[in-house]
């Protein structure tokens, strides 16, 4: 169907704007559910993880994290003492990108039966959204039941003086870059700055990061920014706290850059990398024409359904509740389910807790894990978080190179596992480990923590002998005094 002005319409029960895996994952629970869908992607399908974000930095970090570990073993260190082969690091992260490729992706969206439409949409009122093509051609689609707004987030650049002319990295850049620049600063002590200050000195690069407040990892527990400092410096990184960078300068189109510090120091560097944020992707999105302020991220509830609308979502980034690949497709499972239950016109629900369109998991159970070495992996509340709500808690903490299993894992192993325990019911709250080849271990926590499994049930859940797992069954001693 066309309007007066040639322009083509359609309508779907579901459209969804952002094609990355929370975007495929609202799709897919949609169709499942027997609903027309439209999926809208300005860029490659798969999104910001598939290409720029998990798949390439977790290609880039396995072999510098491999190495370390093999390094503390016995009969093997001193095979694996030389430097990686930085190109073949960087031709494997290439594949594992599909070489910024999406045919695969596309393939699967269209097995499921959902449309693609490539270019910018916007909203333009309720449930109306435009698509523009790169060649300037508009379609207008409508949405029966629902909008799903999944474009998720951008890396936040600080305005500083000189700062348009020395083409920084963000994320993209440092996931994406062709060769190993020679010395690289990086701005910022999150998961992004650690992970990529890991990933370049590993490839021989000469990191030094800049850090405004006082440690690394500021939303974990202390000892895990304390542990992975320790590492880093101990592998070469230079790790300045308590300062900012004010100025930066390059020197000609592929000359060094200056960056100079709130305290007067300067430093050269040949690229600097800022990992200070995120911001939505909604700024060009049409949102002031559902009276909604663009730029803005997206307030809603358990469903995923923007406060205030009976037909609008905002999936993944965009909410700002748990920015991570893995809650953003959690939170597209429990919209899609709930998407499909208001169309169908079944009761939600929404008196459950745990239920089936409610996406409690991004208050009480987030779990993430931070691939450096040593690995940092945590689920729920921290300690501060737990005693800041007003819970009545106590954190029981365990030298994790105590463990026979670290032992054999590692020479020298070194780490430590703090779990949170609500005193009231004697549940956890929060489990945090920090250790080589940890990263496996959160799930169990993740279960627990979800699961609110009393202590007295855990007590029966019986770690292999001799695994790093056994760290459950010390800490539950320690526990019990």
């Amino acid at each position: 169907m066309t309007d007066d002005e040639g322009v083509r319409n359609r309508e779907y029960d579901v459209v969804v704007i952002g094609a990355g895996p929370v975007g495929e994952n609202v799709a897919d629970r949609a169709r499942a559910a027997g609903l027309s869908t439209a999926v809208i992607e300005s860029e490659l399908i798969g999104g910001e993880c598939s290409y720029w974000a998990c798949m390439p930095s977790k290609a880039l970090l396995r072999p510098v994290v491999a190495r370390a570990d093999a390094r503390r073993v016995p009969g093997l260190s001193g095979a694996v003492q030389g430097p990686l082969d930085a190109d073949a690091v960087l031709a494997h992260r290439d594949e594992e990108t599909s070489h910024w490729k999406d045919d695969g992706q596309v393939g699967w969206l269209e097995s499921i039966g959902a449309d693609i439409y490539r270019g910018m949409g916007r909203l333009t009122g309720v449930r109306q959204v435009s698509v523009t093509a790169a060649d300037g051609t508009e379609q207008h689609l409508t949405a029966r039941h629902a909008v799903a707004v999944c474009t998720g987030s951008r890396a936040v650049v600080p305005a500083l003086p000189g700062i348009e002319d020395v083409r920084s990295w963000t994320s993209r850049e440092a996931t994406s870059a062709k060769e190993v620049p020679g010395r690289l600063v990086v701005v910022g002590g999150g998961v992004v700055g650690v992970e990529m200050a890991t990933v370049w000195q590993g490839l021989g690069a000469e990191v030094t990061m800049l850090i405004r407040g006082s440690r690394l990892l500021p939303k974990m527990e202390p000892f895990a920014g304390e542990l992975v400092a320790d590492a880093l410096t101990e592998a070469g990184v230079r790790i300045l706290t308590g300062v900012s960078a004010s100025g930066v300068s390059r020197a000609g189109h592929d000359g060094p850059v200056t960056v100079e510090l709130d305290n007067g120091e300067r430093l050269e560097t040949d690229e600097i990398l800022f990992a200070t944020g995120r911001a939505p992707r909604t700024g060009d999105l049409g949102l002031d024409t559902v009276g909604l302020k663009p730029g803005s991220w997206l307030s809603v509830d358990d469903s995923c359904r923007v406060e205030g609308s009976d037909w609008l979502y905002g999936v993944g980034d965009v909410n700002h509740r748990a920015l991570l690949t893995h809650q953003g497709k959690y939170q597209a499972r429990i919209a899609g389910a709930a998407i499909a239950a208001r169309a169908q016109e079944t009761p939600l629900l929404e008196t459950d807790r745990w239920g089936a369109h409610a996406a409690t998991a991004d208050h009480a159970a987030v779990p993430q894990v931070v691939f450096t070495d040593p690995e940092v992996a945590s689920v729920g509340l921290t300690l501060a978080e737990a005693e800041a709500a007003g819970r009545r808690v106590r954190a029981v903490d365990y030298d994790l190179a105590s463990v026979a299993g670290a032992g054999l894992y590692a020479q020298g192993y070194k780490g430590r596992a703090r779990m949170v325990v609500d005193l009231d019911r004697e549940i956890l709250l929060g489990v945090t480990f920090v250790g080589p080849g940890i990263g496996e271990l959160l799930h169990s926590a993740t279960v627990a923590v979800a699961g609110e499994v009393p202590i007295e049930r855990l007590w029966h859940a019986v770690p292999a002998y001799p695994t790093i797992s056994e760290v459950w069954l010390r800490l539950l001693e320690t526990y019990r005094g």
